[in-house]
């Protein structure tokens, strides 16, 4: 209706001339929102699957009849396996386009998570999350090359944000049906229902373009042809990369994925309090990733990150250690808010580190390179506290445990941060259309 109002405001003969620079903006924006909606979503449903897991870890294991430390070695064996994602599908994804290899790669996750769910014992059970981390591992790099190359530079801050806190969307949707439905369904039928991201492959199939920085590639001036082999031209980058993604998983792993156990087995919450608790950090996080993804547009991504990290570090005692629900509530929010707002800077910042003709295969490669690092995160968590912090009792001490690995991340993640001024100048106006 404003289109044709603005069109019969103009004289009949040069209605058409006149309408059309309108309308193609438009048509730009409606294809913009679509594919970062696609991307949201992508990730979004890709976190969500895999943090089922982190709600029903004793759960598995006494099905299984293994130790806790056990069933957390599935979460590890994800996290090593998604390097190998991200090279095969970022590959694919420089080679080939972005669009099709996120549908491919959405469709495997999705099929693996239903698979899991019939695991007749524990060792089908962790060939299937081995080869979820691979599906899980390509959908970073591909969403965020997507979404990063089809925004302008000024929106690129506060769309880094929105995109990132897809993972802890993820997270959130997780513990809603942790809460309302495990009871009913039990852990199987909580991975039964990781089957439903597969519906995005229609949505993404009728909506979403090829990236035009992608097209521009291949056109009859391609802009670059780099492939994975001149990456070593750029070997003090990539190394630095992968240091500081491994430093920022450490960062949200070591305080996300044993954080539900600690809650259940050390505090002695049940379901639904754990639930609610998950839901009001998840919150947290969200709002965190947006906020900081916003300043970083103005103070500088690097800034941004070290606001972040420094006042994580001041929420601990809060996040673990709060005498009643509430208050650990509280603590949850504002420690998720600096760990995931320093997370909402990322997707712009890796993307416009990365060399221009590996935008598919840098950013996703040195993120999950980084979480194969880190990935022993969580096993570390449950061991520590079982041999280094347990109680006179030998009951596990899995706060002392959190408290220590969180600290030393919040601080490898302000190391790294500053040495990345070093390294490579940040490039936040940089125009990747």
């Amino acid at each position: 209706m404003a289109l044709r109002t603005l069109c019969e405001r103009t004289a009949v003969g040069d209605r058409v001339a006149r309408c059309e620079p309108v309308a193609k903006p438009i048509a730009e924006r409606v294809s913009l929102n679509k594919t970062f909606v696609a991307s949201f979503l992508g990730w979004t449903l890709d976190a969500f699957d895999f943090f089922l897991i982190t709600f029903v870890v004793s759960r598995v294991a006494t099905d299984f009849h293994r130790a806790i430390p056990d069933v957390v070695f599935a979460i590890t064996l994800t996290l090593m396996c998604r390097p190998l994602g991200a090279l095969l599908f970022g590959w694919i994804a420089d080679r080939y386009g972005r669009r099709t290899p996120l549908m491919i790669d959405i469709a495997c996750y999705s099929a693996i998570e239903l698979a899991t769910a019939f695991s007749p014992n524990f060792t089908v059970f962790l060939v299937l999350r081995a080869l979820y981390g691979v599906a899980m591992g390509g959908e970073w790099g591909l969403g965020a090359a997507l979404a990063m190359e089809s925004l302008p530079a000024k929106r690129r801050g506060l769309f880094s944000g929105l995109l990132q806190e897809g993972y802890s969307v993820g997270y959130l949707l997780a513990a809603i049906v942790f809460g309302l439905f495990f009871n009913v369904i039990g852990w199987r039928g909580m991975f039964a229902l990781g089957v439903l991201p597969a519906l995005l492959i229609f949505y993404i199939r009728k909506n979403v373009p090829e990236s035009p920085v992608w097209l521009a590639s291949r056109g009859p001036s391609p802009r670059s042809a780099m492939r994975l082999g001149p990456l070593l031209r750029y070997a003090p980058l990539f190394v630095y990369s992968v240091a500081l993604m491994a430093a920022f998983n450490f960062m949200s792993h070591g305080t996300q994925d044993l954080y539900p156990t600690f809650l259940q087995q050390q505090r002695g919450l049940s379901v639904h309090e754990v639930a609610w608790l998950a839901i009001v950090y998840n919150l947290g996080a969200i709002a965190g990733g947006i906020v900081f993804g916003s300043i970083s547009q103005r103070i500088g991504r690097r800034n941004g990150i070290l606001v972040a990290a420094a006042l994580g570090i001041v929420t601990i005692p809060l996040w673990l250690h709060a005498p009643t629900i509430a208050l650990l509530g509280l603590g949850g929010f504002l420690l998720q808010f600096m760990v995931q707002g320093a997370w909402g800077i990322i997707p712009a910042h890796l993307n416009e580190m990365a060399p221009g003709g590996a935008r598919g295969t840098f950013p996703g490669f040195t993120y999950q390179l980084g979480n194969l690092i880190s990935a022993p995160a969580a096993q570390i968590e449950a061991t520590i506290a079982k041999t280094h912090f347990a109680s006179s009792g030998g009951a596990p001490n899995y706060a002392a445990a959190l408290s220590a690995i969180a600290f030393a991340v919040f601080l490898a993640v302000l190391v790294f941060t500053a040495i990345g001024f070093l390294v490579a100048p940040e490039r936040r106006d940089l125009n990747l259309l």
